[in-house]
């Protein structure tokens, strides 16, 4: 094998002037990278179309049927039924990733939708999609004094954390 033959996944280093001549050429280092930005960007928006068509997969239902559940789960705010609500769209969309959906969780009075909430509401906040605003954070601080166990000691992680 000649030493033009050899490769970075060989195992065998190159020498910085193998290196350099390489760079000259404009071979690069990391052939799966796009070169130029018109390159990168048809790679970014490919990766976004792609995540987009995932998502759709997971969430489960129809973006209509969704936004039929977010609207039932608002109408419902202040009632009986908002925990009903609340499950119909867990059921039927996951999660929710919005702020507002997510205090509606929070408000439902059920503790295993709370808990959920706090999930939807912890990976939102890492994700960044998130983003905490002063209702949130008076509902977490009114959770922390609740009555089960499971649901003040995770207000209060939650408050922690921020």
């Amino acid at each position: 094998m000649s030493r033009d033959d050899r490769s970075w996944n060989d195992g065998d280093k190159l020498s910085f002037s193998e290196r350099d001549r390489r760079r000259r050429e404009g071979r690069s280092s990391d052939p799966s990278r796009p070169r130029g930005k018109p390159a990168q960007e048809r790679a970014d928006a490919a990766a976004k179309h792609y995540i987009k068509a995932i998502d759709g997969i997971f969430s489960g239902g129809s973006k209509a049927e969704i936004e039929k559940l977010a609207k039932a789960m608002r109408d419902a705010h202040g009632s009986a039924g908002l925990a009903d609500a609340c499950r119909a769209y867990r059921d039927a969309a996951g999660l929710p990733r919005e702020a507002f959906l997510i205090s509606l969780f929070l408000d439902s009075g059920d503790p295993e939708l709370i808990l959920a909430g706090f999930a939807a509401l912890r990976s939102g906040l890492e994700s960044g999609v998130v983003k905490l605003t002063s209702g949130l954070r008076s509902q977490l601080r009114i959770l922390s004094e609740d009555s089960n166990d499971d649901v003040a000691e995770g207000a209060e992680e939650l408050l922690g954390q921020l």
